[in-house]
C-alpha cells in the first residue's frame, strides 16, 4: 500500500514537471547542478513497546543528494546509531540507505523559479542495515524508511537549507521468519533529527532551479530579423545625420568666409543734371567732323526724351575764327 503511495506521488511529481515545462523552461538541469550535501544529527528511538525518551539515543548521518526536477530528487546517506550499552563498537547499528524525495509544495503548487522559505518534502527509502553485537557476530538486514523533511530555505540565494526531519525506519527482517511481517511495527524505530544541507551552485549562476519562458524557434527568428532591420536603419539614420553634419559645417565655413571677404559697393546717384558734351574742330574749320557726331547725338537724344530740358551752348574759337562758325554749327543740329 505503501509502495503504491510513492509511485503515485512520483507520477504526479513526473505529470507536473511535464506540466509546467509547457509554459516554462528549467535552467540548471545538467548533470552537476543541484547536488548538495547535508549533516543532521538527532535520536531514535523504538516504536513500541518503549519509553520514548528513555530508550533514545543519539543518532548521525551524512547525506548527498541530487534533485532532478524541482519536485523530484534523489539521495543517499548514511546514518549511525550510538550505543548506549556495553559493546564492542561505538554504534548499535548502522544504515545506509537510498532515498526518493517529493516536494509537496512544488507537487500541487508548482515551482515559482525559486525555491520557498518553507517547504514539505515527503521521503522513501530502501536501505543496508548493520548491526554490531557481542558474541556470535554482527547482523545484517535491510530496511524500509518513511518520513518527512521539514525545510526552511535560508538567505537570499537560498543555498543553505535548515530541516526538521521526522521518519519511520523498519527492519524487513526482523522476526519475518516467524510473523511473515515485513511493515511490523515491533521491528521499527522512530527517528527524529535536525540537520543543515548545502546546496552547490549550478550552471546558471544560482544555487536552484529558475525558470525561463520558451520561445518558438520561428518567433525566435521573427525577433532576430527585426532587431537586424532596426540596426540597419540606425546605420542609414547615421550615416544621414553624418551628412547633415558634413553639410552643417561646410555652410558654417561658407558663412564665416562670407562674414570676414572684403565687401565691393557700387554707388549709383541719381541726378537731374543734363549731361556735359564737347564737340572740337580742326583748326580753322567750322564743319563738325564724323568723329564728333555721337557728342552730338548724345546731347539730341537726351533731349527729345526730356523736351522740358534746356541747353546751354558755349562755343571758343580761335583768333581767326567768324561768326560763320557758329553759324555752321546751328545747321549741323537743327533739332537744338
Amino acid at each position: 500500500m505503501k509502495r503504491s503511495i510513492f509511485v503515485l506521488a512520483l507520477s504526479m511529481g513526473i505529470f507536473t514537471m511535464h506540466a509546467q515545462n509547457e509554459r516554462t523552461a528549467l535552467e540548471g538541469t545538467r548533470l552537476g547542478d543541484n547536488w548538495s550535501i547535508e549533516l543532521k544529527a538527532g535520536a531514535v528511538t523504538p516504536l513500541t513497546h518503549s519509553a520514548f525518551f528513555k530508550n533514545a539515543r543519539p543518532a548521525f548521518g551524512f547525506g548527498i543528494g541530487k534533485q532532478l526536477t524541482p519536485t523530484f530528487g534523489l539521495g543517499i546517506q548514511g546514518m549511525g546509531y550510538v550505543n548506549t550499552s556495553s559493546s564492542k563498537t561505538a554504534f548499535d547499528a548502522s544504515e545506509v540507505s537510498l532515498l526518493g524525495k517529493v516536494n509537496l509544495m512544488n507537487l500541487f503548487g508548482s515551482y515559482t523559479g525559486e525555491p520557498r522559505v518553507f517547504e514539505i518534502e515527503a521521503l522513501t527509502g530502501i536501505g543496508w542495515l548493520h548491526y554490531y553485537q557481542n558474541g556470535p557476530g554482527d547482523t545484517n538486514s535491510w530496511s524500509t524508511r518513511f518520513g518527512l523533511n521539514l525545510n526552511f530555505n535560508l538567505g537570499e540565494e537560498k543555498a543553505w537549507t535548515l530541516g526538521i526531519k521526522p521518519a519511520v525506519v523498519y527492519d524487513m527482517q526482523g522476526d519475518f521468519n516467524k510473523n511473515k511481517s515485513r511493515f511490523n511495527v515491533n521491528n521499527a524505530a522512530f527517528e527524529l533529527t535536525a540537520g543543515i544541507t548545502y546546496h552547490f551552485m549550478c550552471s546558471n549562476g544560482t544555487h536552484h532551479f529558475t525558470t525561463v519562458k520558451p520561445y518558438d524557434p520561428i518567433e525566435i527568428k521573427e525577433l532576430n530579423d527585426a532587431v537586424n532591420n532596426l540596426r540597419s536603419q540606425l546605420n542609414d539614420k547615421d550615416l544621414q545625420l553624418n551628412n547633415a553634419l558634413q553639410q552643417t559645417n561646410n555652410l558654417q565655413k561658407e558663412l564665416a568666409d562670407c562674414r570676414t571677404q572684403t565687401t565691393n559697393t557700387e554707388t549709383i546717384v541719381k541726378t537731374n543734371r543734363i549731361p556735359e558734351s564737347i564737340i572740337t574742330f580742326r583748326q580753322g574749320k567750322s564743319v563738325v567732323d564724323a568723329s564728333q557726331l555721337p557728342n552730338v547725338e548724345r546731347v539730341a537724344n537726351y533731349m527729345k526724351k526730356h523736351p522740358e530740358a534746356k541747353v546751354i551752348i558755349k562755343g571758343y574759337a580761335s583768333p581767326e575764327a567768324t561768326s560763320l562758325s557758329m553759324r555752321n554749327w546751328q545747321k549741323h543740329v537743327p533739332n537744338l
